[in-house]
């Protein structure tokens, strides 16, 4: 059995890692802007690449397990905190504390669900799927993200998904350089603005790829 400790550990170091995976994955679908034909192609063969290299298939695996290990001890550590906390409208934690530290679990819990509606709309489809081929013979996971995302009520969930994301990120990523001794007084401040625009330009960098292509495909 883990102690809370390492826990806040596991859940630190993977939640980080995570943090890097989605700014890998935002500069790769930046390739959604491009004029469609151009990135037809382009995030076509980017998506052929990702799915052919060994090396890149060693690193999905460590991904679905940190998701996967993420998601668990955040819930271990919600269930935990509930527990020993009690009520905070009777501690004065919590009139310190941000709305989002004490609704990660909430947080958590809508990234989580959406994640699921994401890979079952793209991943699934794209490895277990028989999508069209484009004119260089790959598959046309370009073609499936703009159906998709014609979507309104798609685009909606998504930018909604997002807003949860950021503040799961701002908060998660100043309480990870808390557990990893990051907080000192000469770094702190700095640290924290660091995560805020990180997890702002982030995360509304992905809210804006659905609506851009909402309103340029309709």
């Amino acid at each position: 059995m883990l102690s809370t400790l390492s826990r806040k550990m596991l859940m630190c170091l993977t939640g980080l890692f995570l943090s890097f995976f989605l700014l890998i994955h935002f500069l790769g679908n930046l390739q959604l802007f491009l004029p469609p034909e151009q990135a037809q192609l382009q995030f076509n063969a980017y998506s052929h690449f990702l799915s052919g290299n060994i090396l890149i298939k060693m690193v999905s695996y460590v991904l679905y397990a940190s998701i996967i290990m993420h998601a668990l001890d955040g819930l271990i550590i919600t269930l935990k905190n509930k527990k020993t906390r009690g009520n905070y409208q009777s501690d004065r934690r919590g009139r310190a504390s941000t709305w989002s530290s004490r609704n990660m679990g909430i947080l958590g819990t809508l990234i989580l669900i959406f994640l699921v509606i994401h890979f079952q709309n793209f991943w699934y489809v794209y490895k277990f799927g028989n999508p069209p081929l484009d004119s260089n013979g790959n598959k046309d996971l370009y073609t499936l993200v703009v159906t998709v995302f014609k979507e309104w009520w798609y685009v909606i969930i998504y930018v909604i998904s997002m807003v949860a994301l950021c503040y799961h990120l701002i908060h998660g990523i100043y309480s990870a350089t808390r557990t990893l001794g990051l907080y000192h007084p000469k770094f702190v401040q700095w640290f924290k603005t660091a995560g805020i625009v990180y997890s702002v330009v982030i995360c509304a960098g992905f809210a804006l790829m659905p609506v851009y292509v909402f309103f340029t495909a309709n």
